[in-house]
C-alpha cells in the first residue's frame, strides 16, 4: 500500500503507520565512510552531497553519525552537519560525541530534527530524561550498539565508544529503560551484522521492538530488498536504516519502497 505523499508524518510516541527508509551517513573527519563490523572503514564521498541525493530520491529521513567523535573525545563535527542540513528538506538525526544538553541545543540550532545519544546515555541514563523533558521525546533517539553475548539475559550486550567497549549490560533491558526515561525512538545496531549485507540481526531487532512501544529502527546488515521486508515482518521494526546498499548503488530508494509496498507495507512515495 502506498500512501499519498502529502499525508502528514506520524508524530508522538505511538508507532508510525508507514514504514520509513532511512539512509545512514557515517562520517569520519567530515567525510562519508562505510565499514564492516565497525572496522575496515573506507571513504564513500561527501555527506552533504549524498544527503541531497537521498532527499531528491525520496528518502523519508536521514541519520548522520560521527563515528569517531566519542573515541576521540570530541563533539560532533558541526561543519559537516551544517552543510548537510542546508542541502535537505527531510528530517535529519545526528549522533556521535553528544554528551550534554548544550551539545544537543547546538545541533538543534543548526536545524537538526533529532539527536541520537549512545555512550553518554549508557554512562548517565538521566541524560535521556533531562533531554526528553527539555526538548521533547520526539527529538531524542537512543542508539544501542549490540554484540551477541550469551551471558546476558537476551543474548545481546550493549557496546559503547564506537563498539570498542563492552558494558555487560543487556541490550533489551537497556532499551526498555531508555523508553521509561523518555526516549522517543530506539536505534539498535548489530555489530555482528554491520556492513556484511547478510541481513539484519532479526532476533535482536525483534527482542528490542517487542520490549518497547516506541518506534524501533533496524540497523546493520541490509544487503537485499528481502532483508528490508524481513526487518519489518520478522524483526518488528518500524523503519529500516540502510547504508551499503544505498551508497554503492545496489538499489534506489524508490526500488526499496516499491518492494516494501509489493509486500504489503505502507510506504510514502
Amino acid at each position: 500500500m502506498i500512501t499519498n505523499p502529502k499525508d502528514p508524518p506520524a508524530t508522538g510516541l505511538g508507532r508510525p503507520g508507514y514504514r520509513r527508509i532511512i539512509p545512514c551517513l557515517d562520517t569520519k573527519d567530515g567525510r562519508l565512510v562505510k565499514g564492516v563490523n565497525f572496522v575496515n572503514i573506507r571513504d564513500v564521498g561527501d555527506p552533504a552531497e549524498n544527503a541531497a541525493a537521498y532527499d531528491a530520491a525520496g528518502a523519508d529521513e536521514l541519520v548522520l553519525l560521527d563515528i569517531t567523535a566519542t573515541l576521540e573525545g570530541r563533539a560532533t563535527l558541526r561543519e559537516a552537519v551544517r552543510r548537510t542540513v542546508k542541502r535537505i528538506s527531510i528530517p535529519l538525526t545526528v549522533g556521535g560525541g553528544i554528551r550534554t544538553l548544550d551539545d544537543m541545543r547546538a545541533l538543534f540550532d543548526l536545524g537538526v530534527s533529532r539527536v541520537s545519544i549512545n555512550t553518554a546515555a549508557v554512562r548517565r541514563p538521566e541524560l535521556v530524561r533531562e533531554a526528553s523533558e527539555k526538548f521533547g521525546p520526539d527529538r531524542i533517539t537512543v542508539a544501542i550498539d549490540t554484540r551477541k553475548n550469551p551471558k546476558t539475559p537476551s543474548g545481546f550486550e550493549v557496546m559503547i565508544k564506537g563498539g570498542t567497549e563492552g558494558t555487560g549490560r543487556d541490550a533489551v533491558a537497556w532499551a526498555r529503560e531508555a523508553e521509561q526515561l523518555g526516549a522517543g525512538a530506539i536505534l539498535p545496531t548489530s555489530m555482528d551484522a554491520d556492513g556484511t549485507r547478510a541481513g539484519y540481526d532479526l532476533p535482536m531487532t525483534r527482542a528490542v521492538a517487542d520490549a518497547v512501544r516506541i518506534p524501533v529502527i533496524a540497523s546493520g546488515g541490509a544487503g537485499t530488498l528481502e532483508h528490508l521486508h524481513e526487518a519489518i515482518a520478522e524483526g518488528h521494526a518500524d523503519a529500516v536504516l540502510v547504508a551499503s546498499i544505498a551508497h554503492f548503488g545496489t538499489f534506489t530508494i524508490r526500488q526499496m519502497k516499491e518492494y516494501l509496498a509489493s509486500r504489503g507495507h505502507r510506504v510514502r512515495l
